[in-house]
């Protein structure tokens, strides 16, 4: 699965090769000139194919005296990254190795705020062995920072009688920028971000309950090892305080809470705040007044050729953001996509299993378009859909065998099964 798909790869056609054979190549991907240098957006497969066609050129970054691997410029908020940066460190260090470097920053020159990555080997010359290994590192840094973003809530609150410094003590998963008016922006995981909203309200300080000196779990993306049988005096994982047998809550994945935390927790999201198992109905931020409406053709797909084709329209119309949109109060604009299904029996057990994410409003959120690069816009919402008939997995289409199970367990994990 492809956590990003709007990359740009940097060209340089000063490194060397052939120009006009260079032009004729990166035309089917569009290519903006600018200076010396060619821009082409694809998925990570697609440019990573491009590469291994272009023997002779590198990117921007080889001006540098590095051999590098080519630039990828990556759309992402700069307090995600900023984030990442600051509480990741170490997970960054893991994935990069002792034989490749991951180096980002923002890209100056993008007004819409991406952040340019550069992945290259440690040596001057890299070998082939090294130069794989770097690719290794591209596609896991980019599998991780998606998740990582994904998992993060950001808001807007006033610390007020409390100091930065000090809320960063007793919460030290949360990453605090200032902002205007005396109020601080805060991001971090929704569970730690909930512990400092009910620290900081006028019920808890007149309680007089003070933050917990202690670092709360945070949650994983991936399923954690699953207990035979929870300890006996295990804390919870959100408080870190004991919890008394009368007041704790298991679930099925044998994690165990205190149970008005769980319910504060499952408030925001019905997921285990450990491992992400979800529980009950996940209801996501697709806008209201949405369409999915259902065609067929005889018109048969690549891969499934003695079957017709579903054909799905959605449709979600332009409005105004709510409170659980990132823009509260500001217009954002509809979209109308077209996605294809296989007629067969599996085909017609996805399309339900999408009806139900439809209905959960999980198909599409508001944010930044991964095409235009514009902010205020109806996306897709990381549950893949073949957009086109033709083409393969690198224009969205089909043959691609592994798609119906593929989609399946995207569903699956936001519990659509």
């Amino acid at each position: 699965m492809e956590f990003i798909k709007d990359i740009t790869l940097i060209i340089d056609e000063q490194r060397g090769g052939d120009e006009e054979r260079l032009q004729r190549i990166l035309r089917a991907f569009h290519p903006v000139r600018r200076g010396s240098c060619y821009r082409v957006k694809g998925t990570f497969k697609e440019l990573e194919q491009l590469v291994n066609t272009l023997p002779g050129h590198h990117s921007v970054a080889a001006r540098q005296g590095r051999a590098a691997q080519p630039t990828c410029l990556i759309p992402a908020n700069t307090l995600v990254l900023e984030y990442v940066k600051s509480k990741c460190g170490e997970k960054v260090k893991r994935i990069q190795g002792e034989r490749s470097v991951i180096d980002f920053r923002a890209e100056e020159s993008d007004p819409q705020g991406s952040v340019q990555v550069t992945f290259s080997a440690q040596r001057d010359s890299p070998s082939s062995a090294d130069r794989v290994h770097v690719d290794f590192v591209k596609q896991r840094f980019l599998t991780f920072y998606q998740r990582t973003a994904s998992d993060l809530q950001q808001t807007s609150v006033c610390l007020a009688p409390h100091t930065p410094e000090e809320l960063q003590r007793s919460f030290p998963r949360l990453l605090f920028k200032p902002a205007d008016n005396n109020y601080t922006t805060v991001c971090g995981p929704f569970a730690h971000v909930h512990k400092l909203e009910e620290f900081l309200s006028p019920t808890s300080q007149s309680s007089g309950k003070g933050p917990v000196n202690k670092v709360p779990a945070s949650r994983q993306s991936h399923k954690s090892p699953k207990h035979s049988e929870p300890p006996e005096n295990e804390p919870c994982p959100i408080c870190m305080e004991l919890v008394p047998p009368q007041r704790k809550k298991t679930l099925q994945c044998k994690h165990s809470f205190c149970k008005d935390c769980l319910k504060r927790a499952f408030g925001y999201k019905p997921v285990c705040p450990v491992c992400g198992e979800v529980y009950g109905t996940l209801k996501g931020t697709q806008p209201d007044g949405g369409t999915m409406d259902i065609q067929r053709t005889s018109l048969s797909l690549p891969g499934y050729d003695h079957h017709p084709t579903i054909v799905i329209h959605y449709h979600i119309p332009s409005g105004i953001q709510k409170e659980e949109h990132p823009n509260p109060g500001q217009p954002f604009q509809g979209v109308s996509r077209t996605a294809y299904l296989p007629d067969s029996s599996e085909g017609r057990k996805v399309l339900e299993l999408l009806r139900k994410a439809f209905n959960q409003r999980l198909i599409f959120t508001i944010g930044r378009s991964s095409t235009s690069g514009r902010n205020n816009m109806v996306t897709w919402n990381d549950i893949h859909h073949k957009t086109s008939m033709h083409g393969g997995p690198t224009s969205y289409g089909y043959p691609d065998p592994d798609y119906l199970n593929r989609v399946q367990e995207e569903l699956k994990a936001k519990g659509i099964k």
